[in-house]
Order: structure tokens, then sequence, then C-alpha cells
């Protein structure tokens, strides 16, 4: 068995290969560029041959990139692992050099190989939506930017067209500010033409919000000076350019990952799943995976979600704290639906209220929540059986009556 630490960067790699015994078998630098990966893999295969090529462990701490693809591609094993790792096995002088990490990284797979997991890489459809779905929240966070910034400008000027329409993000508050970019400007239009904006944006109650919005605007509200009004306004103006192809943008990554996910034979049981809609059901199957043989059990998804608290104990202090090494996107996916499951979902509401009346925080308490949904989901998954709220409280009711049966006996 060999075993290969590398050590990636943007523009080279890093590599050192180590037998079994712990020597040094390999140690160079390549580019990464074309010819770069070649004489990677190349140099690999003088060592193994080219039928012992799953005899090389690659150690990376990566699990994606250009320079994984090429190993995949050129059929070795890779073992991705935390980037905390390597500092945990620096010597005590804290020497670091990218040759020292690679060499440390070899040193991993020798030790712990068997507690790695190796990459499987998911399937094209899958690694499509996990790659649209992560880029969609990119420009949703951009959204939000924007939408902060506009909200701050609004205040200093236009205070009270943020108490006009629930979300600046929609198309008819867009049109509405475009239309009327300053207080003034609102005051001198009439129901009909704020009706007639609303209704070319699609607005489904233009006309009853039409004269909501006018009597509104008729009432004595906050107004900036002249020169505040107009720097804020053509600011103002600014960022609708931004925000609205942003929107547009957001909406067509919905469509196709809309087209992806409907295709994939697991989207019936994210689909089960309640309240998590439109957004959250394709991001649970993107990043929990259709590999029905990547997880030993619950508790390793519940690990990687980093829903399952973490111990520290040092003497007589002992803490639980939450987990900060795992898969970050999956954690805000899961998190984000456990709330949303709250609002639909007595069981989940009860569990949630019990919590906090525990005096747990919101967060705490919404991700002890998806810790509970991550079993449930691990079973759908392993089953293939769609989400029923009946079988979960059925099965609750049998457990407490065992649990009380027990006590009884006891």
């Amino acid at each position: 068995m060999w075993y290969a630490g590398i050590d990636w960067a943007d523009d080279h790699h890093d590599v050192v290969v180590i037998d079994t015994s712990g020597q040094v078998l390999l140690s160079l630098r390549v580019d990464h560029t074309p010819a770069g990966l070649a004489s990677l893999t190349a140099a690999l295969l003088q060592i193994t041959g080219p039928d012992a090529k799953e005899q090389l462990a690659c150690i990376v701490e990566t699990n994606h990139g250009l320079l994984i693809a090429s190993l995949l591609d050129a059929g070795f094993a890779v073992y991705p692992v935390n980037p905390k790792t390597v500092d945990r096995r620096r010597s005590a002088a804290g020497a670091k050099t990218d040759q020292i990490d690679a060499y440390l990284l070899a040193k991993t797979g020798r030790s712990d190989l068997a507690d790695l997991r190796r990459l499987v890489p998911d399937s094209p459809l899958l690694q499509e939506l996990k790659a649209l779905t992560r880029d969609q929240d990119g420009l949703i966070r951009s959204q939000t930017r924007l939408v902060n910034q506009l909200t701050a400008c609004l205040k200093a000027y236009y205070p009270v067209a943020l108490h006009l329409f629930s979300k600046l993000q929609q198309p008819a508050t867009v049109a509405f500010l475009r239309a009327y970019p300053t207080l003034e400007a609102a005051r001198a239009a009439s129901v009909d033409a704020i009706r007639q904006t609303l209704k070319a944006a699609g607005h489904s109650r233009a006309a009853y919000v039409a004269v909501s919005i006018w009597q509104t605007l008729q009432q004595e509200h906050l107004m900036a000076d002249a020169v505040t009004t107009r720097t804020k306004a053509r600011l103002m103006l600014v960022l609708l350019d931004q925000l609205q192809p942003l929107l547009v943008q957001i909406a067509a990554y919905d469509q196709e990952i809309t087209g992806l996910f409907v295709s994939h034979p697991d989207c019936e049981l994210f689909v089960s799943l309640p309240r998590a809609g439109q957004r959250l059901a394709p991001r649970l199957l993107a990043e929990i995976g259709d590999d029905h043989t990547r997880y030993a059990d619950a508790t390793s998804l519940q690990a990687l979600a980093g829903t399952a608290p973490v111990m520290f104990q040092s003497g007589a202090y002992a803490k639980a704290h939450r987990r900060y090494a795992c898969l970050k996107s999956l954690r805000n996916a899961l998190q984000q639906f456990a709330w949303q499951s709250t609002l639909q979902e007595a069981w989940a509401l009860a569990y949630y209220q019990h919590k906090r009346a525990a005096g747990k925080s919101h967060a705490v308490a919404t991700r002890a929540l998806a810790n509970v949904w991550v079993r449930i989901i691990y079973a759908m998954w392993r089953d293939h059986r769609p989400y029923r709220s009946t079988t979960f409280t059925d099965a609750q009711q049998h457990h407490q009556r065992e649990g009380g049966q027990t006590r009884r006996a006891a």
C-alpha cells in the first residue's frame, strides 16, 4: 500500500508518497496545468503500475476541483480530509512548508486510512444539481446585500416606501420605485397611475393595493432635504439596476433546478417533506446525495450535517457545543427546513417550543430539531419511503407507551 499526500494550491501542487514503512518514495512539485497534472498521474503510475492503482491512497485537503477530477479520472482512490488535520500533526517547532504539509498528509493516510472515507463522485445529474443550488445560494446572498443597501438608502430619504410593500425584491416594488423614486413623485401620482404601474408588474391585487398606497402617501411623513433626496434617489435607481437582473437570474436558476430535481428518482422523497418547497427540497437532495452506501448510519449523516453536538470534557468541566467541522451548505438547508417544518408539523412545533422553554436559544432549538429530522430523512432515504406525518406520530406514541410500561415495571 502507498500513501500520497497532496498539498494543493491555485498554481501548483506538492506531492509526497510514502510506503507502509514510512519511507519516502516520491517528492515533487507540479504546476496546475494540463501538463503538470499529466506528469503527476504519470509519476504515481510509475509507483503503482497499471494494475495496482487501487493500492495508492491520495490524501487531499479538498473534495472538488480540477486536481480531484484528474486523480479520479486516472483511477486513483482519493480521501479528502479536513485542513485542520495537518495542523494537529505539525511538530512543536511549528515548521510549515508545502512539502512538509504534503508529507504530513501522507502520514495521515498511513496511520488513519481506516477512519477516512473514500471520495465517491455523485451521479452527473446530482453534480449539476449541487453546483446549481450552491451557485444560486451565492446569488441569493448578493441579492440580500443589495436589498440591505436599498433598505438603508430608503431609510435616509424615503422611509414610507418601506411600509408600502412587504418585500423590496418583488417585481411590484421595483416597478413602483422606478416609476416614483421620491415621495413627491409618488404623491403626485393618481390612484389609476399607481394601479397601472402595479398591474404592469404583475401584481394580483393592483386595484385594491393602489388605493391603499395612495391613501398612505397622502398622510404626513418624514421628508429629507432636497440635496439628500436627489443624491439618494440616484443611488436607489443604481441599486435597482443591479437588483433587477439578479432577480431575473435567480428565477431562471429556479426553473433549471426544478427541471433537474423532478427528473431524479429520489425527488418524491424530498418533496414529501413538510414545507421543503421549491428551494429546500432540491438542496437537501443535492447535499445528501444519491449514493445509498455513503453513510454507515444516521449518526454519520448527523455529524456531516453539523446537527449532532460535540462533547468537550476536561476535569470537572463538561459541556456540549455545536459541531464546527461539517458540511455548511447541508447544515444551512437542514436548519432552514427544520424551522419551516414547525409551521406545519405539530410535533415539530412542540419539540421546538419544549427546547425554548428549557432555556435554549432559537438557533440551538432549531439545530436540535434538525438533528431529529436527519434521523427521519435518513430512514426515508435508506428505505426509499416518502415522509408521512402519521407514520412518525404513531412510532412516537409507540415509544412513549413502551417507555411508560418499562418505568411501571421498574
